[in-house]
């Protein structure tokens, strides 16, 4: 079992250890993330800045296709080109911010484009190529974190849950960060320190594609789309019926356990209603099935920041606070989880446990570029 160091303040620890970049692509493949952090691969974590990269429209289709349907290899070698070479883009947006702590980086971690992930069988697919990503910025560059926790008997995700421990290491127990991203984690700290943690059901990527399909709209972060529509409660209750939502903790979907939610009956604005309140509802789910309930509740992601959902989480919590009031960016803090994993991969620290995938025991998973150790 990991256990998170206690501490006595709820303020972040100032970091004491090396520069990293961590990189990422979205689920749809429409942007690229980079940040940059400051980390000792433990809870001295100081959160220095992050960009989103829109990706060139061909890239993103391109991308989105292969998601979907079996290209041919030589199509699928030209996406990861092209995918490496937005993310060297994404790096220099950074330094143009960041000029100094990204000429001080020793290391990056990057979590590809999936193009297949398929838990239940122990295996994924990504893209993005990590040894020319290394020859292009000078940099070792530590990837493949999923697959070699499913060698080990491991989910491949939810691949932050750690990170929330590190961040959450200052909190009053019990503590709780839920990840409003393309699917919704939980990650939760007991008065002990010990972690439980999972994927507790759809997120932000069910309800992007349901906007861009029937409303022509890019995302409903903003809830423009959903605070128009009403909930259609019969939808909700037959998505709930899944066995993933009564499945325990540590967790994480396939897209054959969200296949009884199924909009496709309402408007545009109802359907997309009714996606946030099975988001919603899912992460409430979740929430009881923990030994005790916090308090308090942090939130991250692209959707921190969602009306509809904001106000059912205040129904079950006394306070939601969105990690931005710990001077966090919650559309980037994913991107730093990769940094702080890289770090942690260079020191031999575990990057997943039996607690936060399921694996056999606590990894040091993933692959470096670099051919000896660092420090």
């Amino acid at each position: 079992m990991i256990r998170a160091t206690p501490a006595n303040t709820t303020k972040p620890t100032a970091a004491a250890g090396q520069y990293a970049i961590g990189m990422l692509s979205s689920v749809t493949g429409d942007a690229v993330q980079a940040a940059v952090i400051e980390t000792d691969g433990r809870d001295a974590i100081r959160s220095i800045g992050g960009v989103r990269l829109p990706s060139p429209k061909a890239l993103h289709w391109g991308l989105l296709e292969a998601t979907q349907s079996d290209l041919p290899m030589t199509e699928v070698l030209r996406l990861e080109l092209e995918l490496t070479k937005q993310y060297v883009s994404a790096l220099e947006k950074l330094r143009a911010l960041h000029p100094h702590e990204v000429g001080k980086a020793t290391v990056i971690g990057l979590d590809g484009h999936t193009l297949r992930r398929l838990p239940e069988q122990g295996t994924s697919f990504q893209i993005g190529n990590p040894w020319l990503l290394a020859e292009w910025t000078g940099l070792p560059v530590v990837s493949d974190f999923r697959r070699y926790d499913m060698s080990i008997g491991g989910q491949g995700a939810p691949l932050e849950a750690l990170y929330h421990w590190a961040l959450m290491a200052l909190e009053p127990r019990p503590a709780l960060m839920l990840n409003l991203g393309p699917v919704t984690s939980l990650s939760w700290l007991s008065r002990d320190n010990s972690i439980i943690a999972g994927d507790v059901g759809p997120g932000f990527e069910l309800l992007d594609e349901w906007v861009q399909e029937v409303a022509e709209a890019p995302h409903d972060y903003d809830g423009r789309v959903s605070q128009a529509g009403v909930v259609d409660k019969q939808s909700v209750k037959n998505a709930l019926e899944s066995p993933f939502f009564s499945r325990p903790l540590p967790r994480t979907p396939t897209r054959s356990d969200f296949e009884t939610i199924d909009v496709s009956g309402l408007s545009p604005t109802d359907g997309a209603a009714t996606i946030c309140a099975i988001i919603a509802e899912s992460i409430v789910s979740a929430v009881e099935q923990l030994p005790e309930p916090p308090a308090r509740a942090w939130v991250t992601g692209d959707g921190s920041r969602h009306p509809l959902i904001l106000q059912r989480l205040s129904e079950v919590f006394d306070e939601v606070c969105n990690v931005s009031q710990r001077d966090l960016n919650p559309e980037t803090l994913q991107a730093e989880c990769f940094g702080w994993l890289a770090v942690r991969y260079q020191r031999g620290l575990p990057v997943t446990s039996p607690e936060t995938t399921g694996c056999r025991v606590a990894g040091c998973a993933g692959m470096s570029t670099s051919r000896g150790p660092w420090l």
